[in-house]
């Protein structure tokens, strides 16, 4: 092909740099060539050609030229060969199957399942000593345990898997327990993740590459936002797969996203999600959605959590053998733990202090703490007074007025700090600010540190009347302002567990009483002792129950003075009875219940739920037991709010933990995530009043209702 006189000045700027044996004719000057007249150079001795050959073959052959050249001078100087290595051949390496990632998880699992006895932690691991425990090892005990029925088969797979962290990695234990137990920090510390639901799917959309509006369909459709987390995460394809999550990394990422607060708070929280959903793989995704949510759907009860972890510490290679007159060593580990919790219930004090004394030495290291609340004694409720005489039979015993408030611990520091405790161990300084500015005004200067036992009711001071707890909840969670305040309170004090250093908890009730007396004085409608009276005569026990009704409590706490009469943390015992004239009618006073199912209306209620099945927790037995079937006493109101509050957490099978009759078959069945208080209603039978909702997480906030737990009640519901 021929280049035109015209064609050459695009050369200039787009063809490659001539070959040296053109260098003595610029190529700025070809633009200048009469193209007829140029002439090319031979490759080889530069003879002219003939006008017919064209620039590019010129420029071709010159090129071939200089490469001829090039490869003639390297065949004539070879490179030096090296010297010959004096050293023996090495053997070349063997190649050795390695087991495969999935095949060692499918392993551990096999391993997990094994009873405590046979079970080996090492055969379990597939990660190195001192490793960071993968969060997928955690998550898939968790996916067994949630396919058992059995407390004993679920204590036993938690028990290896901890068992497994305390052999390999002991510093990732503490880590293990706080997410098995769904938290982050104790309840007293007050640190929550502050993560709704809405952000969670803003979160789950961002980090998957979805539609907000199609997760929020697929999560009405699945009725769990963690199986949506799951399917999506199924479905994503990642260019580069990231670092795989660890226990650590999960637990220390959750303290972040809890401690963002100020200025684009959520969206730091959102990112820190988003990072943690993009690195999870398999079923991790659920998990981290559904303890985003404090919702682990496995059925997981913290008691079993504790004697897991008892049993895994007595099991543990480097934990000190039992004394010997203990029988059940692995019995009692258990025991200890949950005593000790109950004392000082924060896993960053016991699981640090197990993995270095031990179990058995478990209660000299971890104590009653001023500032850490202690779980409440509890009492058990009994149906006559009769009953009440023989169970104290020649015991001397008090009768006190059973109020109708909210159970509080109120602990005052020797700096004058004071912090108002739940009976669930929350901090509800900031709901009871009056409360805490009261105090000085009924301690005596005596009293430099304290741990008061009491009751705060809602209180019309104009009437000097007690008011009723649905008066008393209509009150703020958190951040209540002195000026704001309509509904207030008076304290009724009725124990003390420490007084200026000392705890008292095995102090006799009647020696703690005389603390109790000495320590404060009574305040008319802001404190004053729980009115009791010291009697064994049926009549002056049945008229005192009248008058505590009459003066609007519940009914009566009768209780041991100077035998068997110790404080006993977290525990319901028999040394405590409780005694309301709803018991002896066999009438509820009022039920908090959990609904657990529903059943779609009909007619006029078509579009909402037209009835609930309501069950109560049973503690013990660490499950909910159905009590009866409401529809009736509903305003159309009530129906749409508790509706539409409950169609976020349907679920699509009812829990392994749900106690109900073959013949019930719901439409819907609900997360245990609500609680209802029912009076005035017809329920099997027994006429209930009224119907309250309550904003409580019914897992923690309802430990058996009394009523519920009157077995006569539960065999007539």
């Amino acid at each position: 092909m021929l280049l035109r006189a015209s064609s050459l000045s695009f050369l200039k700027f787009f063809a490659p740099p001539p070959p040296s044996f053109l260098n003595p004719l610029p190529f700025s000057k070809f633009k200048t060539l009469n193209p007829s007249a140029l002439l090319c150079f031979s490759s080889t001795d530069g003879t002219a050609m003939s006008a017919r050959r064209t620039v590019a073959e010129a420029l071709m052959g010159g090129a071939r030229a200089a490469a001829a050249r090039k490869k003639a001078k390297n065949e004539k100087t070879p490179a030096p060969s090296p010297p010959p290595d004096p050293s023996p051949p090495r053997p070349k390496p063997t190649k050795t199957l390695d087991t495969p990632p999935d095949e060692k998880k499918k392993n551990a699992a096999l391993e997990l399942r094994k009873k405590c006895s046979d079970f080996n932690p090492r055969a379990a691991a597939y990660w190195k000593d001192g490793e960071p425990v993968p969060f997928s090892f955690l998550v898939h005990a968790w996916e067994l345990i949630g396919k058992e029925s059995g407390r004993i088969a679920m204590t036993e797979i938690l028990c290896n898997a901890f068992r497994t962290v305390i052999a390999t990695t002991p510093g990732d234990l503490l880590a293990t327990v706080y997410l098995t137990a769904n938290k982050i920090a104790p309840p007293h510390e007050g640190l929550e993740l502050g993560i709704g639901e809405a952000s969670l799917v803003k979160a789950l959309a961002e980090a998957y590459g979805r539609k907000e509006e199609h997760v929020k369909k697929q999560n009405s459709e699945l009725g769990d936002l963690g199986l949506v987390a799951k399917a999506s995460r199924s479905t994503q394809k990642l260019m580069f797969q990231p670092k795989p999550l660890t226990i650590d990394k999960v637990f220390n990422t959750f303290l972040a996203i809890a401690k963002e607060s100020g200025t684009n708070s959520h969206d730091k929280k959102k990112n820190h999600i988003k990072g943690l959903l993009v690195a999870a793989t398999e079923c991790e995704p659920l998990y981290i959605t559904r303890l985003l949510q404090s919702k682990m759907r496995i059925g997981l009860a913290e008691k079993t959590v504790l004697v897991a972890l008892g049993q895994a510490a007595a099991y543990s290679e480097t934990c000190p053998k039992p004394p010997l007159q203990t029988q059940s060593p692995f019995e009692e580990a258990a025991k200890i733990i949950k005593q000790v919790y109950s004392v000082l219930p924060s896993y960053d004090k016991i699981v640090p202090s197990l993995l270095q004394v031990g179990v058995w030495k478990l209660p000299e290291a971890c104590n009653f703490t001023l500032g850490v609340p202690i779980g409440p004694m509890l009492a058990k409720p009994t149906k006559a007074v009769s009953e009440i005489i023989d169970k104290f039979q020649g015991m001397e015993f008090t009768c006190e007025y059973k109020y109708d408030g909210e159970r509080a611990q109120i602990h005052y520091m020797e700096d004058g700090s004071v912090e108002v405790y739940s009976r669930n161990a929350e901090r509800n300084t900031g709901k009871y600010p009056d409360v805490v500015s009261f105090i000085s005004r009924f301690k005596k200067d005596t009293a430099k540190s304290f741990v008061l036992d009491c009751e705060i009711v809602a209180y019309d001071h104009e009437k000097q009347k007690i008011l009723p707890f649905q008066v008393l909840s209509t009150r703020a969670r958190k951040g209540v302002i002195l000026s704001d305040i309509k509904v207030t309170v008076c304290t009724f004090g009725f124990d003390i567990l420490y007084l200026n250093g000392q705890p008292l908890l095995q102090e006799q009730l009647k020696v703690r009483r005389q603390h109790l007396y000495s320590s404060f004085e009574e305040v008319p409608g802001v404190f004053q002792f729980a009115t009791a009276t010291i009697t064994n005569d049926v009549e002056e026990i049945q008229k005192f129950l009248e008058a505590a009704v009459n003066s609007s409590c519940e009914g009566l706490i009768i209780k041991t003075l100077d035998k068997d009469a110790t404080y006993e943390p977290s525990k319901r015992s028999n040394n405590w009875l409780k005694l309301k004239k709803d018991y002896m009618e066999s009438i509820g006073d009022s039920l908090d219940l959990v609904p657990i199912a529903a059943f779609h209306g009909r007619g006029k209620r078509t579009g909402v739920y037209g009835s609930f099945l309501l069950a109560c927790y049973d503690e013990q037995n660490e499950e909910y037991q159905t009590i009866c079937n409401i529809g009736t006493g509903f305003s159309e109101s009530q129906l749409e709010e508790r509706s539409a509050s409950l169609r976020n957490k349907v679920i699509p099978t009812p829990k392994p933990y749900y106690q109900y009759a073959d013949t019930v078959n719901p439409d819907v069945w609900f997360e245990p995530a609500e609680e209802l208080r029912i009076g005035k209603q017809i329920c099997g039978g027994h006429e209930l009043r009224g119907l309250y909702y309550l904003d409580a997480e019914p897992a923690t906030a309802i430990a058996t209702s009394p009523a519920a737990q009157d077995s006569d009640l539960f065999l007539a519901l």
